[in-house]
């Protein structure tokens, strides 16, 4: 094939295609990008801006001013080679909408909704009315076209106006401030101008596609945002929701549930280009539906977060970089336009929030931290300007300006923000919230996702599903529930775990301080027979499995094989359930709870699950400690009980228990002192911590076979 004259074939550029070009201008982008990027970061500078830098030093701002041929040979100028990194930089901007929208909490957004959307609304709308006014001012030869002022205005104001939510949570994560209070405003002030940002720009294209501004077409364009964004937030969560747990639990490939994920973004990117505004706004919102999604798992998330900031984002922002001539800024008009547009950005950003922030409550620190943070313009600014280029609203000088004032603001704000965020006590009841959600980081009960109940219908499985469904519920976790035995359409256990999510819900709403838990969803299964289907399900990524079903051990007092190899074919924590005569249990309104502590890590998990399945502050918890052999000297018995103490009432604080009465026996059975205290205290409940013991049969140790043996009451061993 000849070579064509836009270099994109053999015989021109590289000497190859123009796949081979391609590839050199990945390799570059991802090189440099990431090499500024890694730089930048380790002396406390977003990594984004290290790849933005990376294309203006690639770009005619340095190499194609130092060095135009080859610049012209790596990079050359034809609109057929354009393209096709064009297309990957289009394909990444959507990645990047869909990692932003999977990185936005809603849920934060509510609880700090008032001083949130009073500091989103006033630092958007000043900054905007000054962005606006600036473009209806702005000489015409800065202009692509002179008649069409009134989309470039809307595209300068909107520029100014987005905050970059990536790099405001970057640095409140770094500062330790993402669960203060403050951090969790500025956040969520940064979400909801993220959101509103997209709708605008969306609009805006919507006005640039059409050429003019007509009051019907801009009004079907307004209502067919709204009805979008209704239906999104509706059933769209409901199918994002269903749709990634059935590719999760059926399908057995790899990979398949980021495959779902991307085909969602395509899908509504598609919609929202349906309805006459922008993919960005399709792909946006995918990404808060999925991040919504109660079972996507964090490697899941994370694998694809890899992806982007690994591959697309180096593209992205190096050939954004690439797009802007830094070298327009030796014209002094431009100079000066540059100047007058980062001060306009600064100004009008910082006071618009320091303002929002004193009408929503704030004190003078915080909304000075607030104004700080919203400063930083970044990846959302960028892919504004680049969209506004693409869409030839914004000439390429007006684009290298904006770009320009995007790399300042994110590199001024890492700075200022963490001297005004240094400066912010913490605020009455602040400590207390901050201690539960620390609990919950580093314990076991916080890092649970989603449940398997394995039951039947006996008193054993009854109970199994009442533990498993409040503990959902307080949780907000989703449940599968096995049927064991069941005809299909009996779903009488279902409906229990239901009535116990809802139970868990309503307490964790009442009682606990730190988020509120949403509606769990309950699914079922009924007609499981075989052990080889509870493993099957297990596979599906549950992070605990409660098994309750009438016959849990032999008369020897081994489990019996349904058990031990259910048990066997997975490798995470699993809660068994044993009722015991009292057939009552299942229906008590709380439990008095004897957890046996000896200062390991499961009999601690033990310990989390027992408060985190007894409603508070009705039921009475027992905790007792059983000092090994190791701590039998009276000095190292008495340390090892202080810190067992303290952990206790830790504990026993975040879930509201305020009945706790603490016991200690020392003897050389530590089953026949549980038993004993068990007894003394008249318990309804023991609940075991313990970790598993390797063999070709489920044993749990001498101290869980014990009791079992002689205890008739309820028992729930928490399996490590």
């Amino acid at each position: 094939m000849a070579a064509g004259n836009d270099g994109t074939t053999g015989g021109a550029g590289l000497g190859g295609k123009g796949e081979v070009i391609l590839i050199g201008q990945i390799a570059l982008l991802l090189l440099v990008g990431r090499g500024l990027g890694e730089l930048l970061q380790r002396h406390g500078q977003p990594a984004i801006v290290g790849q933005l830098l990376a294309g203006l030093i690639l770009g005619p701002s340095l190499f194609g001013w130092l060095w135009p041929s080859a610049h012209a040979l790596i990079f050359p100028a034809g609109a057929a080679q354009k393209n096709l990194i064009a297309g990957i930089s289009n394909v990444g901007i959507m990645m990047l909408l869909l990692l932003t929208g999977m990185e936005t909490d809603l849920k934060l957004v509510r609880q700090v909704r008032r001083p949130a959307i009073l500091v989103a609304a006033v630092s958007v709308a000043v900054p905007f009315s000054l962005g606006f006014a600036l473009g209806a001012l702005l000489p015409a030869e800065f202009l692509s076209d002179p008649s069409r002022r009134l989309v470039a205005s809307l595209f300068l104001g909107t520029a100014l106006s987005i905050s970059s939510i990536k790099i405001v949570a970057t640095v409140i994560r770094d500062m330790d401030f993402m669960r203060r209070n403050l951090g969790q405003i500025i956040v969520a002030a940064a979400i909801l101008e993220d959101t509103a940002g997209w709708i605008v720009i969306s609009i805006t294209l919507g006005i640039a596609g059409a050429g003019r501004v007509a009051l019907g077409s801009l009004a079907m364009t307004v209502c067919g945002t709204l009805l979008f964004l209704a239906l999104s937030y509706t059933v769209g969560r409901q199918l994002v929701f269903r749709l990634i747990k059935w590719v999760n639990d059926t399908f057995v490939s790899e990979y398949a549930v980021i495959t779902a994920i991307l085909i969602v973004m395509c899908l509504m990117a598609l919609a929202t280009q349906a309805i006459g505004v922008n993919t960005v706004l399709g792909a946006f919102v995918a990404g808060v539906l999925v991040g919504e999604s109660p079972i996507l798992s964090g490697h899941i998330e994370d694998e694809l977060r890899g992806f982007i900031t690994a591959f697309m984002m180096p593209i992205f922002f190096g050939l954004s970089g690439l797009s802007a001539d830094l070298t327009v800024l030796a014209k002094p008009d431009v100079a000066l336009l540059a100047a007058g547009l980062i001060a306009i950005a600064c100004v009008g950003k910082f006071s618009g929030a320091f303002a929002g922030g004193r009408l929503g409550g704030l004190s003078v620190r915080e909304a000075m931290a607030a104004g700080c943070a919203m400063n930083a313009r970044g990846s959302t600014e960028v892919i504004v300007a680049s969209i506004g280029m693409a869409a030839g609203v914004l000439t390429s000088t007006l684009y290298s300006v904006i770009v320009t004032m995007a790399v300042v603001t994110t590199s001024a704000m890492p700075p200022m923000l963490r001297w005004a965020l240094g400066r912010v006590p913490l605020r009455r009841g602040e400590k207390s919230r901050l201690e539960k959600e620390s609990i919950d980081a580093d314990g076991f009960v916080g890092g649970l996702e989603r449940l398997l109940i394995a039951a039947d219908e006996s008193t054993n499985g009854k109970l199994a599903t009442r533990l498993a469904g409040f503990l959902a519920g307080r949780r907000g976790m989703p449940i599968t529930v096995l049927q064991i035995g069941a005809q299909d359409g009996e779903t009488s256990l279902k409906d229990a775990a239901l009535d116990s999510a809802k139970h868990g819900h309503r307490t964790a709403r009442k009682n606990e301080a730190a988020a509120k838990p949403e509606h769990v969803a309950v699914s079922a299964r009924t007609g499981v027979e075989t052990h080889e289907e509870v493993v099957r399900e297990a596979s599906k990524g549950y992070d605990l499995i409660f098994i309750g079903v009438e016959r849990m051990r032999r008369d020897d007092g081994r489990f019996t094989a349904q058990v031990s190899r259910a048990a066997a074919g997975f490798d995470g924590p699993l809660a068994l359930v044993f009722a015991g005569r009292d057939e009552a249990i299942v229906d008590k309104a709380a439990f008095t709870v004897l957890v046996p502590l000896n200062g390991t890590e499961p009999s601690r998990r033990g310990l989390e699950v027992a408060l985190a399945i007894s409603p508070a502050p009705q039921s009475e918890i027992v905790p007792l400690y059983t000092p090994e052999r190791a701590a039998a000297r009276a000095k190292a018995r008495k340390t090892a009980k202080n810190e067992l103490l303290k952990d206790v009432a830790m504990l026993a604080k975040r879930y509201g228990h305020r009945n706790v009465r603490t016991a200690i026996r020392s003897a050389s059975q530590a089953g026949a002192a549980i038993l004993e205290e068990a007894r003394q205290s008249n318990c309804d409940l023991i609940a075991i911590g313990v970790n598993r013991r390797v063999g070709e049969h489920l044993y749990l140790g001498d101290t869980v076979s014990s009791v079992l043996a002689g205890w008739k009451g309820a028992v729930l061993v928490v399996v490590s």
